[in-house]
């Protein structure tokens, strides 16, 4: 008896974290992110927070990627979390939210949310 209350516990647990990881819920609007060119974030301030959009080229290792749109190239840096689910050939057009880190000779964007461009 035992055993099964544990294993009808534990599919339980499985399949509610499951059923919730995949919902996700917020505000959809308006936002003072300002939407900029790779170009004109290389140009910004440390912790800057801007909207890039475009394409993710290649993997770079370690969470880091090549982030492209018509003005330029820069590394972003999306944590495997913040994906949610989305899957991203070099061809998606992807939305990146984010703060810029910028260090003495290199500018990165840590993304904090992303979405499919539309």
């Amino acid at each position: 008896m035992k055993k099964t209350i544990t294993a009808a516990a534990i599919a339980l647990t499985a399949f509610t974290g499951t059923a919730f990881a995949d919902q996700h819920g917020g505000f959809k609007g308006p936002d003072r992110t300002e939407q900029v060119t790779v170009a004109q974030a290389l140009e910004l301030g440390d912790d800057s927070q801007v909207r890039l959009t475009g394409l993710i080229t290649e993997s770079l290792g370690d969470e880091k990627y090549r982030f492209q749109d018509d003005s330029g190239t820069m590394t972003v840096e999306i944590d495997n979390e913040d994906w949610r689910g989305i899957e991203a050939t070099p061809e998606t057009r992807l939305t990146l939210w984010g703060e810029l880190d910028k260090d003495w000779n290199e500018t990165e964007l840590d993304v904090e949310r992303i979405e499919l461009a539309q």
